[in-house]
Formats: C-alpha cells, structure tokens, sequence
C-alpha cells in the first residue's frame, strides 16, 4: 500500500493578490481588502499591510486604526470568483482528486502519483505563468500536515513534511496553529 501524500495549495493574500493583478499600481504598498460598514471585517491583506498587525477576519475599523494609510478596497466577490477558476481548473488538471475550499485553497491526494513534488512545483508555476498569482504548497501524509506546512513559509512557500519532521518543527508552536483552534 502506498504511503498517502496529500498537498495543501494555499493561495498567497488572495483577494489583495488578484486586485493587484488589476491595479498594479499598489503593488508594494499596504492594500486591504475590507467591507465599510459598522461590522465590517477585513477580508484579507497585504503583507505589507500585515507588518502593521493588520489581519483576515479582524474588524475594519480596528484595521483603519492600526494602518490610517493603508489603500482600503470593497471587496468585488464575483471578480475573486473568476480568478479562483482560472486557479482550480489548473489544480483539477493537476491530480485525480481534490478538495476545493472555498475559493483560494484545494486539498489534493498525490498518493501513488509518480513524482509529487514535481508535479506541484509545476503546478505552481503553471498559476503563477497563467493567472499571474503565488501559491503556497504544504506536502505530508495527512491533510493536517500539508495545512501547517503551506502556512510555514508564506509567501510562495513550498514545505515538504513528514509526520516526524512535522512533530519537530512545531513542537514549541502555539496551539492556535492548529486550524480550527483559537486563542482561547
């Protein structure tokens, strides 16, 4: 039996990434992507808006205090919608089963495929040449490893982990690594 690999693909900032793609005039600077109103959370952001503790799913108006000089986007969900297929159609071309979610991340079972991390290295090239976005990759035996691991090295990281090696790096991490977990 074939040891299992599964491959996380997380799209870098995507919906900040995928307006630059439109305005690359605001490529370097902090870029937000947020709703207006009272209870409005930020959707994602840059990372250069991130140096300044700006996060996804933190209130906007918490946001706009933290970073006064950030460009604040609305966010335009059918436009993401378009980018994310242009994205999975290329991940669904690359393994027989995958896991979509939501719009910028896939789980895929490379077990038994020949070269794996070939095969997602090329994949990432082939998003970045297509559709002019970054991923993150994470490789392990289970989809909780391949998760931590395309969260290591963002940017356009690329971890291969195994069980072990997972167990090592994050043995001192805090539990909110965990997806699913929270600070509390």
């Amino acid at each position: 039996m074939a040891t299992r690999c599964i491959a996380h693909l997380d799209m870098d900032a995507f919906y900040v990434s995928v307006e630059l793609r439109r305005r690359p005039e605001l490529r370097r600077r902090p870029v937000i992507v947020a709703g207006t109103g009272p209870r409005a959370v930020v959707t994602t952001a840059s990372y250069e808006a991130r140096r300044y503790g700006v996060g996804s799913a933190m209130p906007a108006a918490r946001a706009r205090r933290l970073c006064p000089d950030g460009v604040y986007l609305a966010p335009d969900f059918p436009y993401y919608r378009e980018a994310s297929d242009q994205v999975m159609e290329l991940v669904r071309a690359s393994a027989p089963a995958i896991e979509v979610i939501g719009l910028d991340e896939a789980y895929l079972d490379l077990t038994g495929l020949p070269a794996p991390k070939a095969q997602m290295r090329a994949l990432t090239i082939a998003i970045e040449r297509d559709t002019g976005l970054g991923c993150s990759i994470g490789i392990g035996p289970s989809k909780l490893v391949a998760k931590v691991a395309s969260d290591a090295e963002k940017p356009r990281g690329f971890v291969v982990l195994s069980r072990e090696e997972a167990c090592v790096r994050f043995r001192d991490a805090r539990c909110g690594l965990i997806p699913g977990i929270g600070p509390k």
